[in-house]
Parts: C-alpha cells; structure tokens; sequence
C-alpha cells in the first residue's frame, strides 16, 4: 500500500446510496514532505496545482485531497485544511504556532451521474476523511473511489507498492477513466502482467464479455505516488510523469481530452539519494532517481488494477467481479 512509505497516512469518506455515490480521499503527509504534480488531459479540475511548479516558493505539503463531485467537490480540501490547522499544520506566516496555512492540493473526478443532483462532496468530507487517516487502506468502491468509473465498468481506489534498494515507491489511483482498463476480449486487465506474487487475487477468465460497452461521459483519474526519499520538487515531478506512463499502460486510451489526469508525488525525505559529487556524481544521483522513476511507473499500474478488480457495482454501472464473476471463485 502506498502506506508502506513511512508516515503517509489514507482516510476515506464516502456515502453511497439514497441518491449518493462519491467520496473524498485524503492523503496525509508526514511534516517536511516535498510535494510535486502533473497533469494531463483536457479536462482537470484541481485546486493549488501551480503552487507545485519547481520555480514557485512552497516546496512542502501537509496533505493531498482525492474527491468526487467534479469542480464542486473541490470545496473537500477546505475540511482538510481546517482539519490540519486544528493541529498547527502548514506553512508558518507568523510568529505564533497556530498562525499557518495548510498546503493541501487537490483534484477531482467526475462522478455526479451516479447520484441525485447536489449530492456531492463538500468540506465536512475532507475533515472525515482525515480522522479516519490510518496506515490500512480501503479499496475499491471507497472515498474518491465511490463513484468512479473506467470505460464501461466501475472504478475504484487502488494502492500498491514496491521497495527499490533501501527505498519504498508507493501508489494511490482513483481510477475514473474514459478509456478501459480491461480487454473485453478475455477479461484481463490491460496491466495484469505487472502483477506480484498473485496480489490481485483473481484468476483472469479468459474469455469475452457478456455485457455491451457503455458510453463514457466525462471522467479523470487522479492519484498520488509517494516515496521516503529526500529530492527536490524538480525531482518529485518527475515521479509523477513516470506514474502518469504506469496509468496509460493500465487505461486504453488515457489522457483525452475528456481526462483530466493529474497524478500527485510526495516525497518524505526520510533517506538520501546519492549525492551529486565528484566528475560523475550528476550521473549517479540521476540513476537512482531512475530506479525510482521506474518503480512509479509500476506501482501506480497495479494501484489501477487493484482499483478495477476491487470495485462493486454502483448505480448501474457494473463491477469487473459482475462481469466475470468465475475470477473470483
């Protein structure tokens, strides 16, 4: 789980039924963890994205806010910030320890066709979601996940992980996408190779869909990777644009112009990368950065597949486990 990265913390919050389905994600990071994005796709809905651009003043990030409800549920981080200054978390602009402003950036998916008009996420979500913050991470139909759709099947939240050397890359996808993430021809998912040591839980049935393809209205996928290593916010954009080609080896097509892609990074700072010194330190640190960038790349792929394989159908939109229900015998 992308928890396995040393002091990021997930909480979920979520209502489904009665005329709702969406949610909203949290994402807490530890004190000092740099933040980065990139976003792709036509269609974003985020909230302090430019602030993570290298060449602007914030480097570190308190929490990133994943929600329902398109543009409307952006108003969930407003919780996540008043959750975080409760505890004097952000960035100081005075003398006193409670005079901060909480760094929390933000994106959305669209969802509002699965429930009534007006349910959407607001800031109560985003405070829930962060008291429910804890190291075991819910997948599937959960938080930002509640109402998420990819292709003609129904998405979910993901996680997944992996150590490279002395560090752990880890990944959370909201996968809400236009594209599909399954073949309809077998029933595999289009990432099913990256698959370790049986984690998905299924056995790929091998044979066609019973169900016809729907069409997709507006959507996005958005997520976070996370790694306990300490780079610069140059640096952490790279793991983003590396997670964001694991998120196109999963969803077929991805990044439209009815996407609004946006993959976060967070890096904790908890161990050093090579240090650039000497005729080839240059290489040396850009190499371990590599490493990392490519285990990104990974993570967030099997985050999807989890997403899509842990789903249940909502207002519907059928799950991958209604679909090819003998995977999970």
């Amino acid at each position: 789980m992308i928890t396995d990265v040393p002091g990021v913390l997930v909480g979920h919050h979520h209502r489904i039924g009665a005329g709702w389905a969406t949610g909203t994600t949290v994402v807490l990071a530890p004190p000092g963890t740099t933040g980065a994005v990139d976003q792709r796709g036509g269609a974003p809905g985020t909230r302090e994205t430019n602030l993570l651009e290298p060449e602007n003043l914030v480097r570190h990030v308190d929490a990133i806010c994943l929600s329902g409800g398109s543009a409307y549920g952006l108003a969930a981080a407003d919780g996540v910030m008043r959750w975080l200054a409760e505890r004097d978390r952000g960035f100081a602009v005075g003398a006193e320890p409670h005079e901060v402003v909480p760094i929390v950036p933000a994106a959305v998916i669209f969802d509002l066709p699965r429930g009534d008009w007006g349910n959407r996420p607001d800031s109560s979500f985003g405070y829930a979601a962060c008291e429910a913050a804890g190291v075991a991470v819910g997948q599937g139909s959960v938080g930002a996940g509640a109402g998420a759709a990819v292709g003609s099947l129904k998405g979910g939240i993901g996680t997944a992980s992996e150590r490279v050397g002395e560090f752990v890359v880890g990944a959370l996808a909201v996968v809400n996408a236009r594209g599909e993430a399954v073949s309809f021809e077998n029933g595999r998912p289009f990432a099913a190779d990256h698959e370790v040591a049986g984690e998905f839980g299924v056995r790929w049935p091998e044979r066609a869909a019973s169900v016809p393809r729907r069409e997709t209205d507006l959507n996005t996928t958005i997520g976070v990777v996370a790694v306990d290593a300490d780079v610069s916010k140059a640096e952490a954009r790279r793991l983003a644009v590396a997670a964001q080609d694991g998120l196109a080896r999963a969803v077929r097509p991805a990044h439209s112009m009815f996407d609004g892609d946006t993959v976060f990074a967070l890096a904790t700072g908890a161990r050093e990368l090579p240090a650039a010194a000497g005729p080839f330190g240059v290489t040396t640190r850009a190499a371990a950065l590599d490493e990392l960038c490519t285990a990104a790349a990974r993570v967030f792929a099997r985050a999807c597949v989890h997403g899509l394989v842990r789903a249940e159908g909502v207002a519907g939109v059928p799950a991958y486990r209604d679909v090819w229900p003998e995977a999970f015998a």
